[in-house]
């Protein structure tokens, strides 16, 4: 694939989000419990997860390679996963669905930026540059005019 092409699909994604964030909250509300919400959403990914696993993984790893991973690996994302997405259905109904994206939003190119820069994760080094510093300036200066 392109860059285009990844690019777009990039924001794609960032469409996907903002629509399964509004419908999986409006979920939670009408199920009075966010907890539900967040399950219902969570089994529903599993369930599309192990069925695009089953039609195009031909090659699982090898007992080293599982035996290889830290133990942390196996748990830490999903747990980060149910957090980030239970508390984005707590958090829309109550500050509107555009806020908690915008803030959501600012929190990871941020964080992205510091992450990159140090390298953290085993992800590429991305050095933190006056431009990158001068965008997120900017850009918190969008999301205080977008709220205020």
């Amino acid at each position: 694939m392109n860059n285009l092409s990844l690019l777009i699909l990039s924001f794609s994604v960032g469409v996907l989000v903002v629509i399964q964030g509004g419908i999986n909250a409006r979920l939670g509300i009408l199920l009075n419990n966010t907890l539900l919400a967040t399950s219902a959403a969570l089994i529903m990914s599993a369930s599309c997860t192990i069925f695009a696993v089953c039609m195009t993984v031909r090659d699982l790893p090898s007992t080293a390679q599982i035996q290889s991973i830290p133990a942390y690996m196996w748990f830490t994302g999903g747990a980060l996963s149910f957090l980030a997405v239970t508390l984005f259905y707590y958090i829309i109904p109550r500050i509107g669905i555009s806020t908690a994206v915008i803030f959501g939003l600012s929190g990871q190119i941020i964080f992205a930026a510091i992450a990159g820069h140090f390298g953290w994760f085993g992800m590429p080094f991305e050095p933190m540059t006056l431009k990158k510093i001068m965008g997120m300036i900017v850009m918190t200066l969008g999301i205080i005019l977008i709220k205020y």
